[in-house]
């Protein structure tokens, strides 16, 4: 099966590891799994963004030491919100409840451009212990660490 996912995995924590772990879990042995990794117009207007090459490491380093069986594994920049998922052939794409709306538009570009859409598979939001979401913009601000747990 061919996968794939994006985002800009910034201060890699409990959620980012959620998608890519199922990521993984549907590009069996012999699939392939894109990562994308958003960089230039689609993090330029956020604060505090690690340089692109210190989140690919954290990705990369994760799927490492976590996993294995791996399949063929890409991980690249991305700066448009669609990726290679407008040009290239895949079978599924797996996102969070909060970008499952930009899978459906993906998809919609897909099908006006000829492929085929892809499956879609959203996964919950992690929450902290105080039952927020997890999220980079809460751990730059030190409200949680990258567990979720309160600080």
């Amino acid at each position: 099966m061919r996968v794939c996912i994006g985002g800009t995995f910034n201060r890699f924590h409990k959620g980012h590891r959620l998608l890519v772990d199922t990521a993984i879990k549907y590009a069996s042995k012999d699939g392939f799994l894109f990562i994308g990794i958003s960089c230039g117009k689609l993090v330029e207007t956020k604060s505090f963004i690690e340089p692109y090459n210190i989140r690919k490491k954290s990705v990369l380093c994760y799927i490492i030491e976590r996993c294995t069986e791996i399949p063929t594994i890409v991980l690249e920049p991305i700066e448009t919100i669609e990726g290679p998922t407008l040009t290239e052939d895949f079978d599924l794409i797996v996102v969070s409840e909060e970008t499952e709306k930009v899978a459906i538009r993906i998809n919609e570009k897909r099908t006006q451009k000829g492929l085929r859409s892809m499956d879609i598979l959203t996964i919950p939001l992690v929450l902290s212990d105080d039952k927020e979401k997890i999220s980079s913009t809460r751990i730059i601000n030190k409200e949680i660490d990258k567990e979720g747990h309160l600080l």
